[in-house]
């Protein structure tokens, strides 16, 4: 299936790119979000027309993701969780819990922007957190923490 891109897409292209995909893909995930559209002859006429519109609104959202990266250098967030005598927490703590914590401490993070490649937290300690904010934006916050 062949598809014009409306948004940058990680490993996959650009906006305006076309790209071949699979069929379930394309129609599953990229056409309903809105990051994709068919690639037939009206939507390549209809997608050239708004190309600039569209450039202006990818610039606009990376400048965002941009400057949310910018205030979020700065943050430290302190958790408080039940754990033994050796640090080992009961539970642990996954990205829910991190966007649940940001929110209360006033910061605008998605649960989908947390990135912990190797798994939620299971001991107290000093942690960088990675947070995907746009396809070419990331930020990290470091998060401490402590023993109830």
């Amino acid at each position: 299936m062949e598809v014009i891109l409306l948004d940058k897409i990680g490993k996959l292209g650009g906006l305006g790119d076309k790209v071949t995909v699979k069929p379930g893909y394309g129609r599953n995930y990229l056409m309903p979000y809105g990051l994709a559209v068919p690639a037939s002859k009206e939507n390549v006429e209809a997608f050239e027309a708004q190309r600039a519109e569209l450039e202006a609104q990818a610039a606009d959202r990376k400048a965002q993701a941009e400057a949310r990266a910018a205030q979020l250098a700065e943050i430290e967030l302190s958790l408080v969780a039940k754990s033994g005598d050796e640090g080992k927490l009961f539970g642990s703590i996954g990205p829910r819990d991190l966007a649940e914590a940001m929110a209360q401490a006033g910061i605008d993070v998605a649960k989908s922007e947390v990135r912990m490649p190797e798994g939620p937290i299971r001991q107290t300690g000093e942690y960088d957190i990675a947070l995907q904010l746009h396809a070419e934006v990331e930020a990290s916050v470091r998060v401490v923490v402590v023993a109830e």
